[in-house]
């Protein structure tokens, strides 16, 4: 049966780093979107003060509305959970299943400084402002090491890929005004064992007492590090 899916990534990147995971799940029939949020990668030219998580879900949001997706896998790496969150929130209708890959899994009210505080407020000193916007996660070689890539090709890929991220989609706290429907939704939730300890509460407990938790040994950019079993994985999910 095919799914659609919407992948959505995380600080930094754009919907280019799901670019493998994309052609095994199309190569599989399925229907995969992997939109680049405003700011970022092919969209860095819009950089705005403007630019903000309320924003940034409002991208996904229409792509959903614009393209009439409904029953949507919709898939958030590390921030990009924020971002999914909101947007389920906004159009829980159109949602059939929620997956965060080693991503943020934030409650009303929290930022995703309040949900990943000491690693999100370790990277803003070294970051600039550029036309009024503060930026962080900026390129630079051998970047992409931060987020766990090893691969000399890889590596060399994702540094030629990756921008800087507005600070203020990190401190903007995520409002959430639907949230029976929200959390009706399923979720699932797919972690790198580095960050497995900060996994903890009743949201993890309940998705590993029912099956739906997944974990790998392998960097934080397991859609570029681990494509094979990421799309494994949502295909799963989706025939669940």
């Amino acid at each position: 049966m095919m799914a659609t899916y919407v992948l959505v990534h995380g600080g930094g990147h754009g919907g280019w780093c799901y670019a493998k995971v994309k052609r095994l799940l199309e190569a599989a029939g399925h229907e995969v979107f992997a939109p680049s949020l405003t700011g970022l990668a092919e969209r860095s030219h819009l950089l705005s003060p403007a630019i903000d998580l309320n924003m940034q879900i409002t991208d996904v949001v229409q792509l959903l509305h614009y393209w009439d997706l409904r029953d949507v896998v919709l898939v958030g790496h590390s921030y990009g959970g924020m971002v999914i969150t909101g947007v389920a929130d906004r159009t829980a209708e159109r949602i059939g299943k929620l997956v965060y890959l080693d991503a943020a899994n934030p409650t009303n009210g929290q930022s995703l400084l309040d949900v990943a505080g000491p690693i999100i407020e370790s990277i803003r000193p070294m970051g600039t402002t550029v036309d009024g916007v503060e930026l962080v996660l900026l390129p630079a070689p051998g970047a992409a090491a931060f987020y766990g890539v090893t691969d000399p090709d890889d590596v060399a890929w994702t540094d030629e890929r990756l921008t800087g991220h507005p600070w203020r989609c990190f401190e903007q706290k995520l409002e959430l005004t639907n949230e029976d429907a929200l959390w009706a939704i399923p979720q699932y939730h797919i972690v790198c064992e580095s960050t497995l300890d900060g996994r903890v509460g009743p949201l993890m407990d309940s998705a590993r007492a029912e099956g739906r938790f997944w974990q790998i040994d392998t960097g934080h950019d397991l859609m570029i590090t681990a494509p094979d079993f990421v799309a494994d994985t949502l295909m799963e999910i989706a025939a669940a």
